[in-house]
């Protein structure tokens, strides 16, 4: 070898140990479960102890508590006296989780409905092993979130981006519906996979400091370090520089539903075996709940339950910090939950409406090959009402209106409304007009009620815009500056009253149609003619398009003062 070559050499090896230079991340590749699964089906195996999975999700606390604080049924717990004997065991690897269920190791799949429809059409091949959804345990409400790096402000800037997830992980159809949301489609992105979920150099928050990854999904904790705390990236302490938490499921708090599936041979031949395995997770969840109000006069019960979940979730019994995180990062569904899911079928984010929209997703991957009919248990939820209290749980305001008012008072003056946006868009109105009927706007009202229904920690604003022509001739001809005034306060009014009757008519066309929308939601904003599309229209179309409404969904997690305090 020459010197030349011998020098050149040197460079490479030298630069190839430059700390913080790229080497090539190690992505995976993810195709569908039918090309990488390959076991056969077998019946369900007759143990003394039915295996049972959990994954590592606060949702899982209570299947913890129903079985006694323990990996094996306790005689005297929940699920104990209902003549039940589980073994939990936690399977956070989900194709794993599959192949035990299609060999018989266990009658059921613990998973997100992403997950359980990316399995859909390898686990319905075989009509044993078709699945039953039996029960929704919880939706994510702040565990898991999108963090970005500078230069994405909004959902539809990440148009182009390269984006780091977890193959086969629960964060799939997180990423799917907020694309869907911004008018595009999971083609519209470079998805970046990863092989884990979290705590490995194979994880999408490790991708994230790959200088070509632009975004990532990664779970709370991750999130909060790449953003120095849920502020802004620093760029010590682990963090990215400029990296910032774009929007986590306490605003997208209706995306990630967690559920738990049966066989449906197992269905059919332990009918009220799985149907005792439901009710004692519902009287687990309203159990915990209570113990978790009361710790204080509960302490030793309440220790008991937490080391436990963190024994068996995180690996030691004294990670109880983390176990209660956990906890607080989803929300329990229970029985009322459970009927809205299965059974209202006009509610945006009911079982058969999310089935469509991931698996409508996952298609266009290469996730699924084709759409999957999935079933769910039909129950008769009169069986579950016994040992329930909380069976009439009513909705009530998530917002505290007089601070969701004054957060958005102070955007607007400081002309940063677009801070934290993350969808837009507008309807235009004529001359005169005050009454916004869905005759003519139901498309518009359907998908507000669509965001507003997903995006349940987000502030929908209603900006009521004007056209400035008539200010515009008044102080061409030098009219008073008191007549000019008070236009411009008329103007303003008039679109703060057509706000309003958006708002009214939103409202009301969600009530019609029997979706519960929580009021305190919104905030009404008019601008009048402070920010016309064109301040001196030209032509009729232009000054039609000055008027118009316009709807914000914003993230105001930051304000914690506008939501209303958690029981």
């Amino acid at each position: 070898m020459n010197l030349q070559k011998l020098i050149v050499l040197a460079v490479l090896l030298a630069f190839s140990f430059v700390p913080g230079l790229s080497h090539g991340f190690g992505y995976v590749e993810s195709p569908s479960f039918g090309r990488v699964i390959h076991v056969g089906v077998e019946d369900v195996k007759q143990n003394q102890y039915l295996q049972v999975p959990l994954i590592t999700w606060g949702g899982d606390i209570a299947a913890i508590l129903a079985n006694g604080s323990s990996t094996m049924t306790t005689d005297d717990s929940i699920f104990g006296r209902k003549g039940l004997r589980l073994k939990l065991v936690r399977q956070d690897n989900f194709k794993k989780q599959v192949e035990a269920y299609l060999k018989g190791e266990t009658p059921y799949l613990r998973g997100t409905m992403g997950m359980i429809n990316m399995a859909a059409e390898v686990i319905s091949r075989d009509n044993r092993t078709k699945p039953i959804i039996i029960y929704q345990m919880t939706w994510s409400s702040g565990g898991d979130c999108l963090v970005v790096k500078p230069g994405i402000q909004t959902a539809k800037d990440l148009k182009g981006k390269n984006i780091a997830l977890q193959a086969y992980g629960p964060h799939v159809d997180y990423l799917s519906k907020i694309l869907k949301d911004a008018g595009l489609s999971m083609k519209d992105v470079n998805i970046k996979w990863t092989s884990d979920l979290t705590g490995t150099d194979n994880s999408p928050a490790e991708a994230l400091y790959e200088k070509d990854v632009h975004a990532a999904f990664v779970i709370i904790p991750d999130g909060l370090m790449l953003t120095s705390n849920g502020t802004v990236g620093t760029g010590a302490e682990g963090s990215i520089k400029g990296a910032r938490i774009m929007l986590s499921t306490k605003t997208a708090n209706r995306i990630i539903a967690d559920v738990y599936a049966v066989r449906s041979d197992y269905f059919k031949s332990h009918y009220n075996e799985v149907k005792d395995f439901v009710h004692g997770l519902m009287i687990a969840k309203q159990q915990l709940k209570t113990l978790v109000s009361a710790k204080e006069s509960r302490m030793p019960e309440y220790k008991k339950t937490f080391s436990a979940a963190a024994e068996i979730l995180l690996d030691s019994a004294q990670a109880t910090g983390d176990a209660q995180a956990l906890y607080g990062d989803c929300e329990y569904t229970g029985f009322a939950g459970n009927v809205k899911f299965f059974g209202d079928t006009k509610w945006p984010r009911n079982i058969n409406r999310l089935t469509d929209e991931i698996q409508s997703a996952f298609i266009t991957i290469g996730l699924l090959g084709k759409k999957v009919g999935i079933e769910h248990a039909e129950w008769n939820y009169d069986n579950f009402k016994p040992g329930l209290t909380d069976i009439d749980k009513v909705d009530t305001h998530r917002f505290r209106k007089a601070e969701v008012a004054k957060v958005v008072a102070k955007k607007q003056a400081m002309g940063t409304l677009n801070e934290g946006e993350l969808f837009s868009f507008e309807i235009n109105f004529k001359p005169n007009q005050n009454v916004f009927s869905e005759d003519i706007y139901a498309d518009e009202f359907e998908k507000i009620v669509n965001l507003g229904s997903t995006y349940g920690g987000a502030v929908i604003t209603v900006e009521g815009h004007s056209d400035p022509h008539k200010y515009n001739k008044l102080k061409k001809k030098k009219a008073d500056p008191v007549v000019l005034k008070r236009t411009k306060q008329a103007a303003r009014n008039l679109s703060m009253n057509r706000a309003l009757s958006v708002r009214k008519s939103i409202i009301k066309f969600a009530k019609q149609n029997n979706v519960s929308f929580d009021d305190s939601q919104f905030a009404i904003i008019g601008h009048g003619i402070s920010e016309p599309k064109f301040p001196n229209p030209k032509t009729k179309e232009q000054w039609l398009s000055n008027m118009r409404v316009m709807f914000r969904i914003i993230q105001v997690e930051a304000e914690d003062s506008v939501f209303e305090p958690m029981e």
